[in-house]
């Protein structure tokens, strides 16, 4: 036992000594990789791993070596085991066993001898340590990331502790060491596969044939003295140490992974061209939307002189005068017995500045549409051209953004209507002039200032 408890003592320093560096980097770096990069080593994965089975142990392997009893009886044993994951392939794993062997001479042939001098035997395995190199064959589905079954075989090297006990055919019993006990080299050579159950824990089903370096393991030496042999057929819990967040790197699927990733990046691809696909799209309606608009303002449908893009009144019958809007004109009404004087006046620059001097020196009460005395003569200047030439006016209304829309909306009709009604006092044509109030909605400069302010009050005109 002393022999047992050195390996078991080595093994845990060398697991536990890992184990501190392995979460004193996870500390430090702070990662939790369910799906770690490929090529990123082991560092990424759960490689420790601890195990207890049990099962049946017999003196027989199902291939090779000889047997000294011809029938073997099915014992109990139980052990531990501990493993190190190096790489997706290749582990190395410790055993730790105990139990007993057991058999006799009952199963001859008719008429052939005893194959030993004893009835029967017993052996106390009193421990069983070995190391083995574990190779995991495959993984049964590639086209799952985690996969649920590993096939794996295993061989490695160990010693075993034992004393036999042989039964003569008289039914003596007798020791072939009365005192102590053997320990003896043996070759364990196993097969097996591994379910996982969870993510932690794996179900672990093997059949270990160990072959031992001595002819004493059933107590009965016999030439050629060949090694004795024994066997595990064995059901246990592999439960996985580490951090949960991180795959068991036996149980991890590179090319699954490769193929994962290698999706990931065609989405993505997919996803970029079909955003980009929209983006043109967009540009190419956009680009219509723009030749459409273009093309309204090069059209004139009705031929008023007014393109079908600012045409407030399309559809306008030919020959009827519009305004900007390509809205019509007015009609005139002509009384019976009333000269009509055709208008050959042309409108000069001189006439453009006295009505934007007039524009500009209207003033108003505050919040009021009173024009104030000091704009009378600049309106006087102005209605004297409107009799003189018979020109007509059009007078737009505007207000800053304080106050309500609907309030300033109604001053600036107020307002302009206030100058159509001073210009017709003075003898103006009230059917030429033509007064509009637009409120807060054209504003020419910011109303964020009161300069900007100041400038968005006024009174626009347009003579024709």
């Amino acid at each position: 036992m002393k022999k047992i408890n050195i390996i078991l003592l080595c093994f845990s320093l060398l697991y536990f000594g890992n184990a501190i560096q392995t979460n004193a980097q996870d500390a430090q770096s702070k990662e939790t990789l369910e799906n770690p990069e490929l090529f990123s080593g082991t560092k990424a994965y759960r490689t420790w791993s601890i195990g207890l089975n049990a099962g049946m142990l017999a003196p027989f392997a199902a291939v090779g070596g000889k047997n000294d009893f011809s029938k073997w009886l099915p014992q109990l044993g139980y052990g531990l085991n501990v493993k190190y994951q190096a790489s997706h392939v290749f582990g190395i794993q410790m055993d730790l066993m105990r139990g007993t062997l057991k058999g006799n001479n009952d199963k001859l042939w008719a008429g052939a001898p005893p194959v030993s001098d004893f009835a029967s035997f017993k052996t106390d395995l009193n421990w069983a340590a070995s190391l083995s190199g574990v190779f995991t064959l495959g993984n049964i589905n590639w086209s799952q990331l985690h996969t649920a079954i590993q096939p794996y075989i295993s061989v490695g090297a160990g010693a075993v502790n034992f004393n036999p006990t042989t039964i003569s055919k008289t039914g003596v019993e007798g020791k072939l060491k009365p005192t102590g006990s053997f320990t003896e080299l043996f070759v364990p050579i196993g097969v097996g596969i591994k379910a996982n159950l969870s993510k932690n824990i794996n179900l672990d089903l093997g059949y270990m044939m160990a072959y031992v370096d001595a002819d004493n393991l059933d107590g009965y030496y016999k030439a050629p003295y060949l090694g004795d042999k024994f066997s595990y057929l064995h059901a246990g819990l592999e439960f996985s140490l580490g951090n949960s967040k991180k795959p068991q790197l036996a149980t991890h699927n590179p090319p699954a992974e490769l193929n994962r990733k290698l999706k990931a990046k065609d989405d993505a691809l997919q996803a970029e061209i079909y955003a980009n696909e929209q983006k043109r799209l967009k540009m190419l309606a956009d680009n219509e939307a723009l030749r459409n608009d273009i093309n309204r303002m090069k059209m004139d449908s009705d031929g008023d002189g007014v393109s079908d893009y600012f045409d407030k009144c399309p559809n306008t019958a030919a020959g009827v005068k519009v305004d900007g809007g390509g809205c019509a004109l007015p009609e005139m009404k002509i009384v019976k017995d009333t000269t009509v004087i055709q208008n050959t006046y042309i409108i000069t620059a001189e006439d453009k500045n006295l009505a934007a001097l007039a524009m500009s020196n209207l003033e108003f009460d505050f919040g009021k549409y009173t024009i104030r005395s000091r704009s009378f003569v600049y309106l006087d200047r102005l209605a004297e051209v409107l009799v003189r030439k018979h020109f007509g006016l059009k007078l737009s209304g505007h207000t800053d953004a304080v106050g309500s829309d609907n309030a300033n909306k109604t001053l600036s009709n107020n307002r302009a209507n206030a100058v159509k009604d001073y210009l017709v006092s003075k003898g103006a044509d009230a059917n030429k002039i033509e007064a509009i109030g637009f409120g807060e909605s054209e504003p020419i400069a910011t109303n964020k200032t009161a300069k900007g302010r100041q400038l968005n009050r006024r009174v626009a005109f347009v003579l024709y």
